[in-house]
Protein backbone atom coordinates (compact mmCIF):
# COMPACT_ATOMS: atom_id res chain seq x y z
CA UNK A 1 0.00 0.00 0.00
CA UNK A 2 2.84 2.48 0.91
CA UNK A 3 4.54 1.91 -2.45
CA UNK A 4 1.30 2.82 -4.61
CA UNK A 5 0.95 5.77 -2.56
CA UNK A 6 4.58 6.64 -2.62
CA UNK A 7 4.51 5.84 -6.79
CA UNK A 8 1.29 8.19 -7.19
CA UNK A 9 3.31 11.35 -5.29
CA UNK A 10 5.91 10.88 -8.14
CA UNK A 11 3.69 10.29 -10.58
CA UNK A 12 1.72 13.46 -9.77
CA UNK A 13 5.22 15.74 -9.00
CA UNK A 14 6.33 15.22 -12.56
CA UNK A 15 2.77 16.21 -14.17
CA UNK A 16 3.22 19.74 -11.75
CA UNK A 17 6.93 19.61 -13.42
CA UNK A 18 6.14 19.82 -16.99
CA UNK A 19 3.44 22.19 -16.45
CA UNK A 20 5.59 24.98 -15.09
CA UNK A 21 6.78 27.69 -17.45
CA UNK A 22 7.31 31.47 -17.32
CA UNK A 23 5.74 34.66 -18.48
CA UNK A 24 7.24 38.00 -18.97
CA UNK A 25 5.45 40.86 -18.37
CA UNK A 26 3.50 43.32 -15.87
CA UNK A 27 2.99 43.02 -12.22
CA UNK A 28 0.44 45.35 -10.55
CA UNK A 29 -0.42 45.30 -7.27
CA UNK A 30 -3.46 47.66 -5.56
CA UNK A 31 -5.74 47.12 -2.57
CA UNK A 32 -4.68 43.74 -1.55
CA UNK A 33 -4.56 42.09 -4.94
CA UNK A 34 -1.96 40.81 -7.03
CA UNK A 35 -2.22 40.56 -11.11
CA UNK A 36 -0.15 40.26 -14.16
CA UNK A 37 -0.18 41.36 -17.41
CA UNK A 38 1.53 38.35 -19.76
CA UNK A 39 3.03 40.36 -22.10
CA UNK A 40 2.96 37.83 -25.45
CA UNK A 41 -0.81 36.90 -25.27
CA UNK A 42 -2.36 39.94 -22.54
CA UNK A 43 -4.09 37.48 -20.88
CA UNK A 44 -4.58 38.49 -17.31
CA UNK A 45 -3.83 36.55 -14.12
CA UNK A 46 -4.82 36.57 -10.78
CA UNK A 47 -1.12 35.90 -9.05
CA UNK A 48 -0.43 33.41 -6.08
CA UNK A 49 2.89 33.24 -4.69
CA UNK A 50 3.55 30.06 -3.69
CA UNK A 51 7.23 30.53 -1.44
CA UNK A 52 6.88 34.47 -0.43
CA UNK A 53 5.28 36.25 2.72
CA UNK A 54 2.22 37.94 1.44
CA UNK A 55 3.54 41.31 3.40
CA UNK A 56 6.90 40.73 2.44
CA UNK A 57 6.23 40.77 -1.10
CA UNK A 58 3.59 43.96 -0.72
CA UNK A 59 6.19 45.65 0.86
CA UNK A 60 8.72 44.89 -1.87
CA UNK A 61 6.59 46.52 -4.14
CA UNK A 62 5.61 49.28 -2.38
CA UNK A 63 9.58 49.79 -1.45
CA UNK A 64 10.24 49.90 -5.41
CA UNK A 65 7.14 51.55 -6.99
CA UNK A 66 6.33 53.77 -4.26
CA UNK A 67 2.16 53.49 -4.98
CA UNK A 68 -0.11 50.96 -5.71
CA UNK A 69 -1.02 50.06 -9.43
CA UNK A 70 1.97 51.12 -10.57
CA UNK A 71 3.23 48.31 -13.26
CA UNK A 72 6.42 46.60 -12.54
CA UNK A 73 7.77 44.58 -15.77
CA UNK A 74 8.77 41.27 -14.53
CA UNK A 75 9.79 37.69 -15.28
CA UNK A 76 7.58 34.86 -13.12
CA UNK A 77 8.05 31.29 -13.00
CA UNK A 78 5.19 28.61 -11.84
CA UNK A 79 2.16 26.94 -13.06
CA UNK A 80 -1.13 28.31 -14.69
CA UNK A 81 -4.84 26.81 -13.47
CA UNK A 82 -7.80 28.74 -14.93
CA UNK A 83 -7.19 32.67 -14.23
CA UNK A 84 -4.84 32.21 -11.31
CA UNK A 85 -1.35 31.64 -12.16
CA UNK A 86 1.03 30.11 -9.41
CA UNK A 87 4.37 31.84 -8.82
CA UNK A 88 7.06 29.44 -7.70
CA UNK A 89 9.90 32.33 -8.52
CA UNK A 90 10.25 35.58 -9.84
CA UNK A 91 12.59 38.76 -11.43
CA UNK A 92 11.88 42.36 -11.49
CA UNK A 93 13.10 43.58 -14.39
CA UNK A 94 12.19 47.01 -15.07
CA UNK A 95 9.66 49.69 -13.51
CA UNK A 96 7.86 51.51 -16.22
CA UNK A 97 8.12 55.39 -16.34
CA UNK A 98 11.93 54.72 -14.56
CA UNK A 99 15.49 55.14 -16.70
CA UNK A 100 17.33 52.91 -15.29
CA UNK A 101 16.54 48.99 -15.17
CA UNK A 102 16.65 47.07 -12.28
Amino acid sequence: MILTSCGFDKKNSSIVEKSKFSLSGWWVYGEGYHSFLDEASLEEYNLEFLNEDSLGLIELYLSVTEMEYFPMETNIIGHKKDETFYVEDFEITYIVGCDEEQ
